[in-house]
């Protein structure tokens, strides 16, 4: 693969690390700050060396009006298009995105994960509860681009464009599910309720009492393609249903094989049902059948061979069988070797919102997932920035790294972020939990999180929107603001984080506090092998009340050693803080650092209310 690095220009990187950009941390002045002019070119970056920007293409830029509708006639119940509505497509589309490139790249990011762009179907639901597919996981062609965001021509240059930036593209895709095409002759008399292997064996129809079907299936745990031609009846649970119009709707033509679903009827989320049951109403795979992981393997493939991407964010991980993964992952790796894409990044979506290491840990060990978005990062620093909990919830979270498949090393290529588009925003999950909407005081514990994403350990990962303010009222559609001018109320009636415009406008403002601020902490992290590759020594925390949190980061490669101190209370403090007893001296990367050692193995610091600092410890090594 040829991917030209044409890098962030010195110009730009060099205003964005000597500038007195004053933030909550204090001034990074010109004489403390010493950035290289751009990262590394793109086939030298490791995982974990990546600044990632997750976007909704739908919500980001429209750069071609004329595709609005999909190419579809009707009204918006047909198209799908209705930009007052949270729910419906709102317009932007891959020319918009590709057009915006400059904006992403000013904030130091070198990686963009988008939502989905396979072609979905265009609106579904019961009748007064109709949503349109705009966030891209109702997928019914997996081969092509969504016309609602342009053509399979336009994705191409929308990814030649960010590799001549030296900027990697991240797919979002999904092997659990299809949009919701199957119904079932009973689900409305029942429900759709889960229906168990247990009390709906694949053996017998409708039941343990019903006619026998089947005949010589020996269970879904036997991968042998043999087994599985005798599956030939997907009447055990529920009688599937398919519309006529809609029999040959998915591409590729397998996918159209009502007996490669589990066809049992809606997840509850718990136990068998989590594995095997409808995703609220969507098509569930039976991942378990080695013609469907061989139909995955050859369609996400096929993206990786025609277009060089650089990783996959896999939807709803945890909802697929463990040894799914454990094909799938090695193919795609293969897959992306043979184009010369070594570090290709997977990570998948292990869904949870408590501050722990354990689910995404027991998960990736059990399948095989190299990596996952930190979930239990968030919550941890949602929880600690807003002031709900002590520093010590985020130092026991870090501690926990070792119980990833690969100990602490792993968790280094974990991509962590502060809010998403399924739960809601960082900057409403700090007011809530702070209680308080204070704009200065919000926008300091806000500048806070972001602090603890880019200096802790794991690959930060900025959601769109975040960088000019955006709070959401809650979570899934509420959190999935446009960037241009917005049409919808519920949008436009929330008070932004540092801004005195609200998403009724365009909202692209380089001037803003917290894009400023990402680019700085980007620009560190950059300078920085031990931001990027460090493993954390916890050195400090406190236990029962808002204050101070330190870590030592360090590389064993190169031997930096950084000093990562964040302070959650609303007053200053001063410390001491133990160090590595190899350090001589220390000189600040970012934010108000100390001028020499206390004594041998310690520093004290000072930091102001919701300040943070980046301090390196110079050591003979």
């Amino acid at each position: 693969m040829t991917q030209i690095f044409v890098g962030i220009t010195a110009a730009l990187w060099a205003s964005t690390a000597c500038a007195s950009t004053v933030h909550a941390s204090g001034p990074v002045a010109a004489d403390t700050a010493v950035f290289p002019a751009q990262p590394a070119p793109i086939l030298e970056r490791e995982r974990e060396d990546e600044i990632i920007y997750f976007v909704l293409p739908d919500r980001f830029a429209n750069g071609d009006p004329s595709n609005d509708r999909g190419g579809l006639k009707g009204g918006p119940l047909q198209h799908g298009f209705d930009p007052t509505h949270k729910g419906f497509y709102h317009g932007g589309d891959l020319k918009g995105l590709t057009a915006r490139l400059d904006y992403i790249q000013g904030m130091g990011v070198t990686a963009i994960w988008f939502a989905p762009i396979f072609k979905n179907k265009p609106v579904q639901g019961k009748p007064g509860e109709e949503s349109s597919g705009y966030h891209g996981y109702w997928v019914t062609d997996f081969t092509q681009v969504d016309p609602h965001f342009g053509t399979n021509a336009e994705f191409k240059a929308f990814v030649d464009a960010a590799h001549a930036r030296g900027m990697k593209v991240y797919m979002d895709i999904i092997t659990n599910h299809t949009a919701d095409v199957i119904d079932y002759v009973e689900g409305e008399a029942t429900g759709y309720t889960y229906r168990s292997k247990g009390a709906y064996p694949y053996s017998r129809r409708g039941g343990p009492d019903g006619a026998p079907i089947n005949e010589g299936f020996a269970g879904d745990d036997n991968a042998d393609p043999a087994n599985w031609a005798k599956l030939t009846d997907p009447t055990f649970a529920y009688t599937p249903m398919v519309p006529e119009a809609e029999r040959n709707v998915k591409v590729p033509a397998w996918l159209n094989d009502v007996t490669l679903y589990h066809n049992r009827g809606n997840s509850h989320w718990v136990g068998e049902s989590s594995v095997y049951g409808d995703f609220s109403g969507l098509d569930d795979l039976a991942t378990e059948n080695p013609r469907v992981v061989s139909g995955m393997i050859d369609i996400f493939g096929q993206w990786i061979d025609d277009y060089g991407i650089d990783g996959f964010r896999i939807d709803t991980a945890k909802h697929v069988n463990p040894e799914f993964w454990q094909a799938f992952v090695p193919s795609m790796l293969t897959r992306a070797r043979a184009k010369g894409i070594d570090h290709f990044h997977i990570f998948g979506e292990i869904a949870y919102q408590e501050p722990t290491a354990t689910l995404a840990a027991q998960v990736m060990t059990q399948s095989g997932l190299p990596y996952a978005l930190d979930m239990g990062f968030a919550v941890a620093a949602q929880m600690v920035a807003s002031g709900k909990s002590s520093p010590r919830l985020m130092a026991e979270f870090l501690q926990q790294d070792a119980i990833y498949p690969g100990g602490a090393k792993t968790a280094l290529g974990l991509p962590t972020f502060l809010g998403n588009h399924d739960f809601g925003r960082f900057a409403m999950f700090v007011r809530d939990m702070s209680g308080s909407e204070e704009p200065d005081t919000l926008l300091a514990r806000v500048k806070l999180g972001h602090a603890m994403m880019f200096l802790l350990r794991g690959v930060p990962t900025v959601y769109y929107g975040d960088e000019q303010g955006f709070i959401s009222d809650g979570n899934d559609q509420l959190a999935r603001e446009d960037m241009f001018p917005s049409r919808v109320d519920a949008y436009n009636d929330n008070t932004l984080v540092g801004s005195r415009v609200t998403t009724a406008q365009d909202n692209f403002d380089t001037a803003h506090p917290l894009y400023r601020l990402i680019a700085d902490l980007s620009a560190a992290r950059t300078a920085s092998p031990a931001l990027r590759r460090g493993l954390t020594d916890v050195r400090a925390f406190a236990e029962d009340a808002p204050g101070l949190l330190a870590a030592e980061r360090h590389d064993p490669e190169t031997g930096q050693r950084v000093l990562v101190l964040f302070n959650t209370s609303a007053s200053a403090l001063s410390q001491a803080v133990e160090v590595s007893y190899r350090t001589t001296g220390v000189a600040p990367l970012l934010g108000q650092c100390p001028a020499a050692l206390a004594a041998p193995g310690s520093v004290r610091v000072t930091l102001p209310a919701f300040g943070f600092a980046a301090c390196i410890l110079e050591t003979d090594d």
